[in-house]
């Protein structure tokens, strides 16, 4: 580039920072699978009149609710009843029936026969095992050792019990440090699994365990195994499939309009650099919650995680350094007559941004809970910041070591700022100040979701993303700190990724009335999302097209 034709905010960097300035990159993202699908949508299995089948809804629950509580007897069935209540994606229901049986059964805990379940039955053990500590109680290692055999492993015999198998592979990973009977557990289950891969059952588990999976996600596809099972309860199946399709039929009202308010946006016209994914992002948010009282939270989060992904491609892909100086600046305090200085494609986002905190602040006056958006804008800051940080990496060639790499990269995967919005539309009275005084100080369960995220997402994609002149990703950086093959980075890195979900099983067994599973939860879902997204195929979130058939189960066909 002739030096007289540099632009004037150029002058002043070096001649190859001078050629990123002036160059606009594109990563050539795949436009939108979904258009306006969404924008007038309704299910037809839902033509029947509302009303009555609420009252069919109503009815049916209260036959499921005396299922769980006719019978105080804590045995396998009763277990088994709870797996399915479930995994069919209508425990939210029966919470405070679910939460007094497993009460029940963990404090009988040593007493096997009160619950008329075998020492000798590993299913069993290990169904109870992995359902008290889904519900945060510390269920003892101890009934495993039963299984061993003298030199410490696991016994041979029971490799030929798929149903034992299977749930001991799935108690395995809400494992925690140092539990060493569970890490050899998952290695055993493993193995002998891998060789039944032909068994649908055994091919989802070691697809995906269920601890990992999203509950829409899998209630969809366990609807269609449980209607399979000969011994199934009609009742119960009834209401699972009821309560999919009308909670669909909510699902997919909301996407109607967000649909609007992202055509008003026009992003995929003004910002044609950036990935459109506005639907993809309303599977995050449902990853995140999907029960019906939270609808006014998912409003507010799925435009900020849409707008965020725009942001992060203005700072990953298409920005100038100087452009990207004066977006951040301008989020430093986010007034809209900041937007005037900025390039007309970043006022767009800009504005967007401004108006949805101040729409939600408003909203929220009302109920005495403002105060939470100023929780949100303080991390939309610092993750902008972090973006910022990044992209002048790639601008003066910086080769960042891992451990340089991580700091900004855990800001930059944008969990903080996510869970942090996530609970900004949450009406209810165990959200408080304190709630997001703690969350502010990056606890560990966040900064295990954040690790979880990055990594998996650096893993999928770091090759895509290479090609197209991105900044080192942590796999990049990890060979050159530790001068590592890149699979045997990948492979440390993978380990990373397994102690972050021990970390996240430890914490989700401290909850207290201040920060109650609730609020842990959504820091999990977001976990599980990135586990959903990132997996060996790659990032499905940039390459849409393989959340299409995901997408369509859970918002587009009804359940038959």
């Amino acid at each position: 580039m002739a030096a007289n034709n540099i632009p004037p905010f150029l002058t002043g960097l070096d001649e190859k920072t001078q050629l990123h300035e002036a160059t606009r990159r594109s990563a050539n993202y795949h436009p939108s699978i979904w258009g306006d699908f969404f924008l007038s949508f309704s299910s037809p299995q839902m033509d029947k009149n509302t009303k009555d089948l609420q009252e069919d809804h109503e009815q049916l629950k209260q036959k499921v609710r005396n299922m769980l509580v006719e019978d105080p007897h804590i045995s396998l069935r009763k277990l088994e009843l709870i797996n399915n209540v479930q995994r069919l994606g209508v425990s939210y229901h029966f919470e405070k029936e679910v939460r007094a049986i497993l009460q029940k059964t963990f404090e009988v805990n040593d007493d096997l026969n009160a619950k008329d379940i075998e020492a000798d039955d590993l299913h069993a053990i290990s169904l109870r095992f992995r359902l008290l500590r889904q519900e945060a109680y510390y269920a003892s290692t101890g009934p495993f050792e039963y299984f061993l055999e003298s030199d410490g492993k696991f016994k041979e015999s029971m490799i030929n019990n798929v149903d034992a198998m299977l749930s001991l592979y799935e108690a395995s990973h809400v494992r925690v440090h140092g539990e060493k009977i569970l890490d050899e557990a998952l290695i055993f289950t493993t193995t002998h699994l891998q060789t039944l891969f032909t068994n649908p059952k055994v091919s989802e588990a070691l697809e995906q365990p269920i601890c990992k999976r999203l509950a829409r996600i899998d209630a969809r596809k366990y609807i269609s195994i449980y209607q399979l099972d000969e011994s199934h309860d009609a009742v119960l199946l009834e209401f699972a499939k009821l309560d999919f399709n009308l909670l669909q039929r909510q699902h997919q009202k909301e996407l109607g309009s967000l649909t609007r308010w992202w055509k008003e946006l026009d992003a995929a016209e003004k910002l044609p650099f950036a990935r459109d994914r506005m639907v993809e992002c309303y599977l995050w948010t449902l990853g995140v919650y999907f029960e019906p009282q939270y609808g006014f939270a998912r409003d507010f989060f799925l435009k900020i995680i849409s707008l965020t992904s725009i942001l992060d491609d203005i700072y990953d892909v298409y920005g100038t350094l100087e452009e990207l100086r004066l977006f951040t600046n301008a989020f430093q305090r986010l007034y809209e007559s900041n937007a005037n200085e900025l390039p007309e494609y970043m006022k767009i986002v800009y504005t967007a941004f401004v108006d949805a905190y101040a729409e939600m602040d408003k909203k929220l006056v009302a109920t005495g809970e403002s105060y939470r958006i100023n929780y949100a804008k303080i991390e939309m800051k610092k993750l902008v910041d972090a973006y910022y940080e990044e992209a002048k990496w790639l601008y003066v060639d910086g080769s960042p070591t891992y451990d340089q790499y991580m700091r900004v990269a855990l800001q930059t995967g944008a969990h903080l700022m996510l869970a942090t919005t996530s609970l900004v539309g949450m009406q209810e009275e165990f959200v408080t100040k304190e709630t997001f005084d703690w969350l502010s100080q990056d606890p560990l369960i966040v900064r295990a979701s954040a690790i979880i995220g990055r990594l998996k997402d650096d893993i999928a994609g770091h090759k895509f993303e290479q090609e197209r002149g991105h900044v080192d990703s942590a796999v990049e950086c990890y060979i050159r700190q530790y001068g590592k093959s890149e699979e045997e980075a990948v492979r440390e890195l993978e380990e990373q990724v397994t102690n972050a979900w021990k970390d996240i099983n430890q914490e989700c067994l401290k909850p207290t009335a201040t920060f109650p599973m609730p609020i842990l939860i959504r820091v999990v879902n977001l976990a599980r999302v990135i586990d959903l997204v990132y997996d060996a195929d790659g990032d499905s979130y940039t390459h849409s097209s393989k959340l299409k058939s995901i997408i369509t189960s859970i918002l587009v066909d009804p359940v038959l």
